[in-house]
């Protein structure tokens, strides 16, 4: 268990009153018992777990369009919305995801990369199976055609492997989708302007954090669930979780030209305190922070990043015991 999650489990969570909100938790899943990969499953009973959780606790679960135009559209969200997608179509979605979905009466997102699918490779759904879980109401997001590394390969690329898959979502779904997720929430300024550009609506990274009413829609944050960070205990500490709003990032590309990069950010105003504001980087550990006049925060790396992913996650108690939650991912070539 990396530093920041053990830093933000040592407080107890509380219920809290009901309220309206202005975010929403938007929670991500890839594979459903299928131990073989580790790092992209979730195991069965950790899903049910999951579920079990949303039922008996004070959550709104709502599709994730709904979520996005009625903070697009300035309309208070229920407190604890939570929105649920899934990436990359594999068959474990169809046989074990979907039919508790479906019981649960549990609206989903389901990102494809079609190539995978048009293989008919033996690990992922079938169109046929898509096509299922699109008339039972599952909203269809993309992402791509080739699953690629966008944010290496670049703007061009990008919008060609885009028009390749939106190509084969008209044919067989009659649509291309407006939701989009990077593959491996890998993405820079060039990728998302070929994602605007191609006409999608909002689009996802897989950096930890809550979608906010300023939350950046062409790279918006979601909070990945596998084996090893999918027990209960971690499940409610980012249902519970509350925004961290921001603006002003630097640097505004999530591609390090730069390395390590000058990272900061201005806080809102709405934020009373910043006192126990704390950041963590994914390889190392909890980062010097900066105050500079009340709200803009400098948080100092202390080596280049390496190369690949890489997050930050930063963190701050808020109100009934549950903790805000701000976070980026970049990519270093």
């Amino acid at each position: 268990m990396s530093l920041w999650t053990c830093a933000i489990l040592m407080c107890c969570l509380g219920a809290g009153a009901a309220r309206a909100a202005d975010s929403a938790v938007i929670l991500m899943y890839h594979r459903f018992g299928d131990s073989d990969h580790v790092q992209t499953n979730v195991r069965i009973e950790q899903f049910e777990a999951h579920l079990a959780e949303i039922a008996a606790g004070p959550y709104k679960v709502l599709p994730v369009p709904e979520i996005l135009a009625r903070l697009r559209a300035g309309e208070a969200l229920p407190e604890r919305t939570v929105g649920i997608t899934i990436d990359d179509a594999f068959r474990s979605v169809y046989t074990e995801a979907f039919p508790r979905l479906r019981k649960a009466g549990l609206p989903f997102t389901l990102f494809v990369a079609t190539a995978a699918v048009d293989r008919g490779l033996a690990d992922y759904m079938s169109w046929d199976q898509i096509r299922e879980l699109r008339d039972a109401g599952v909203v269809i997001g993309s992402q791509t055609h080739t699953h690629l590394h966008m944010a290496l390969r670049g703007g061009g690329a990008s919008r060609a492997d885009i028009e390749t898959s939106n190509r084969r979502f008209e044919k067989e779904l009659g649509k291309a989708p407006k939701l989009f997720a990077y593959p491996y929430g890998e993405t820079s300024s060039a990728v998302v302007k070929a994602v605007r550009n191609a006409g999608f609506s909002a689009a996802f990274g897989q950096h930890s954090g809550v979608l906010h009413r300023t939350s950046n829609p062409f790279f918006l944050p979601r909070f990945a669930f596998n084996e090893v960070y999918g027990d209960i205990r971690r499940f409610r500490l980012v249902a519970n979780a509350l925004p961290l709003p921001v603006d002003g990032i630097t640097p505004s590309d999530p591609l390090v030209r730069h390395n390590p990069p000058a990272f900061g950010f201005t806080v809102n105003g709405s934020i009373p305190t910043l006192d126990r504001l704390a950041c963590y980087h994914s390889t190392q550990g909890k980062m010097a922070l900066e105050r500079i006049g009340e709200r803009r925060v400098e948080a100092r790396f202390a080596a280049p990043l390496p190369t690949g992913r890489s997050r930050v996650n930063c963190t701050l108690p808020g109100p009934d015991n549950r903790w805000r939650w701000f976070g980026v991912q970049f990519y270093t070539p």
